[in-house]
């Protein structure tokens, strides 16, 4: 895939226009989107990453569009529990709603930036040292299990590293708005803003360090892996607010995004000894018997995992609700006839 200094300029420049945009469209002035506007600019920057998805297999080929596509789709996941994460955070900081616009346009600005240093490093990685596969492989087995038996109710708001920053910097008990800090009596503090700023920054780079060599298991063009990972970003926020009731119901996405990191490693591996150079590893020969996943097998797979969970997740929320509202039932009716027997002995007495 040849891409020009330009067309990485162009790309960029575009990027950043988008999100300048966000800002002074939508998130300058605060207020709650209403789900119609949610709905309708998360629907737009779908459209929009499927659209690019189609010029990229119709201008360079298939392989790359179905790289693309693949990536996106992982890119989308992980970003969607990232989106969990930022409801914790928020939730642990009392973030006011309408003040959270920013706090996601800032968090999902610094996620780009971020992501954008992992993948020009993991580019050079990749270029200079094709045993890299093996760590990113060994990399995301570890980050499969974790993902598949982490605890969910850890809460970064609490965490130690935001302990740490609260001790060596002053910050005020209440929020001034949007500010970020504040004065008072001839003090300069830090306002609650500020810290859910800094932990949204810390989530996002934890979760580059899953995204980056993801995305690397499924294409090492670093312009698909920049692309694939700014459309997953775009209208991210919209989809927080269009799907924050729905966030909490989707309680199997992290076994499924663990079965999806667990595949993609597995692929990195396999393929590091298709390209083994490593001395002490077969004599420094590749493996050529180690077979190469196709990338319309991973497309298929990844889809798969992400339609099994989420409809799972549906499934099982669905049947949990109708238990408690079938044990809410059950303790009403077992209340009133307490009630009533109740009753028609003191009617007794008194005759």
């Amino acid at each position: 895939m040849n891409i020009t200094p330009l067309v990485w300029i162009i790309t960029i420049a575009v990027t950043i226009v988008f999100f300048v945009y966000e800002f002074f469209a939508h998130v300058r002035k605060p207020h709650e989107p209403t789900i119609g506007e949610s709905a309708r600019w998360s629907a737009f920057y779908i459209g929009l990453a499927l659209l690019f998805g189609v010029g990229i297999g119709t201008v360079s080929g298939w392989t790359y569009g179905g790289e693309y596509f693949a990536g996106y789709l992982t890119e989308k996941a992980l970003s969607i529990d990232n989106l969990f994460v930022f409801l914790i955070v928020m939730t642990g900081f009392a973030v006011p709603r309408m003040y959270q616009q920013k706090v996601l346009m800032i968090g999902i600005v610094i996620a780009l930036i971020m992501r954008g240093g992992f993948i020009a490093l993991g580019a050079t990685l990749i270029e200079n040292f094709s045993w890299i596969f093996y760590l990113f492989g060994a990399l995301l087995l570890f980050l499969a299990y974790r993902q598949a038996f982490a605890q969910g109710d850890h809460n970064p708001a609490n965490g130690r590293f935001m302990r740490f920053v609260r001790r060596i910097l002053p910050v005020s008990d209440e929020y001034n708005g949007d500010r970020l800090t504040v004065q008072r009596d001839g003090r300069r503090f830090f306002t609650p803003m500020f810290l859910v700023i800094i932990a949204i920054g810390f989530v996002d780079l934890i979760f580059a360090v899953d995204s980056i060599p993801a995305i690397y298991g499924l294409t090492e063009e670093a312009y698909i892996v920049f692309t694939a990972n700014a459309f997953a970003l775009m209208g991210l926020r919209q989809l927080y607010f269009l799907i924050g009731g729905l966030l909490q119901r989707l309680v199997y996405l992290a076994q499924g995004l663990a079965v999806i990191l667990a595949f993609i490693g597995v692929k990195l591996v396999l393929h590091a000894m298709h390209v083994n150079e490593l001395p002490f590893i077969n004599g420094g020969e590749p493996m050529l018997w180690a077979p190469e996943i196709p990338i319309w097998f991973s497309l298929v797979f990844i889809g798969a995992t992400i339609a099994v969970a989420t409809i799972a997740s549906l499934m099982k929320t669905r049947r949990d609700d109708r238990r408690d509202a079938l044990d809410d039932s059950s303790s009403t009716s077992a209340s009133l006839t307490t009630d009533t027997g109740l009753t028609t002995d003191t009617q007794k007495e008194h005759s």
